[in-house]
């Protein structure tokens, strides 16, 4: 008898101890700061403002999947993650129209928040519609003003747009954990500096080329990019668009494009199949085009890290194949 009421409450015993150390374990997971980036440029610069100590911090990429920008809509879990997080980075554009609800549900009354496109201000650009280009139809348009301004989301595609983004991310991550406001800044500092070398190698390209016409038989997200070097386009689809089926007209008006230009290079994006590229190709008159292709980062994930890749790894590499095209 003696013996099982031994044991028994060893087991008493042992259970409470368990017990405990979940519940401390929770109290200082919840004392870890919370931050919810929606795409994975936004959590790739927030790894390299917090530096060597980013595992003190409970970190989420919410299109983890590899789910587009633009067709994204947030789960239950989503939602209550973003809910109780310190700080939400995301977009801002047309794609983030579920942000709103998101954050009337926030319990975390002190969240702190980045809308890149905020923060771009006056430098945000609106989507445009170039010559040849598939008139652009709004998923949800009979949810906007016929007025409304649509504004081009892409804007991690500029080098120099991402080092306004690292110095915003710098400042409130200081906000949030004094302690540690030196290191992040210095963090900050280094990786713009990296930023900033790196869009002198894209200047350096641009402005030795030949060429400086980009024409891709895709949707065209590189708008930032593009004018941060001068560099004109054309494309079947805006940057936004969801469609993925080019008419007669605009793969006859690409082709014709290809031929008056003496293009020798015709551009599609990460996610493309490369159809339209081909029936554009096989539409020109030398037909011996090369089919090159631009990630634009937007469903990009973690996974980038286990090919050691990351954000400036994918624009250097955006970069190489860009010095090609325009050479």
């Amino acid at each position: 008898m003696k013996k099982i009421l031994t044991i028994f409450l060893a087991v008493c015993l042992a259970a409470t101890a368990v017990s405990a150390l979940t519940a401390c374990e929770g109290e200082n997971e919840n004392k870890r700061l919370k931050i919810v980036a929606t795409i994975f440029p936004e959590y790739d610069w927030v790894v390299n403002v917090l530096g060597d100590g980013k595992d003190d911090y409970k970190l989420t990429l919410l299109l983890d999947s590899g789910a587009d920008l633009h067709s994204y809509q947030p789960t239950v879990a989503d939602m209550a993650t973003i809910a109780v997080c310190d700080l939400f980075i995301y977009v801002g554009g047309e794609s983030d129209g579920w942000v709103d609800g998101a954050m009337r549900n926030a319990t975390n009354k002190n969240m702190k928040t980045i809308n890149l496109l905020e923060v771009l201000g006056d430098n945000a650009k609106e989507e445009e519609h170039v010559e040849g280009m598939e008139e652009h139809e709004h998923e949800h348009e009979d949810e906007h003003d016929e007025e409304e301004t649509e504004y081009d989301e892409h804007v991690w595609l500029s080098l120099k747009n991402a080092q306004l983004f690292i110095t915003e991310i710098e400042k409130v991550l200081s906000s949030l954990d004094a302690e540690r406001a030196e290191k992040f800044k210095a963090n900050a500092a280094s990786y713009n500096a990296k930023l900033a070398a790196l869009d002198e190698e894209y200047v350096a390209a641009t402005n030795n080329a030949t060429n400086k016409t980009l024409l891709f038989a895709d949707r065209f997200p590189f708008r930032y990019l593009a004018d941060d070097y001068g560099l004109s386009y054309y494309a079947a689809f805006s940057g936004c668009s969801a469609e993925t089926e080019a008419s007669f007209d605009t793969i006859i008006f690409l082709a014709g494009k290809v031929d008056e230009l003496g293009l020798n290079y015709i551009f599609t994006t990460e996610s493309s199949d490369g159809k339209i590229a081909r029936t554009v190709k096989e539409n020109t008159a030398n037909k011996n085009q090369t089919i090159l292709k631009l990630d634009s980062l937007q469903s990009a994930t973690k996974r980038l890290y286990d090919d050691g890749k990351n954000y400036l790894s994918v624009m250097r590499d955006n970069l190489t194949v860009l010095a090609t095209a325009l050479a």
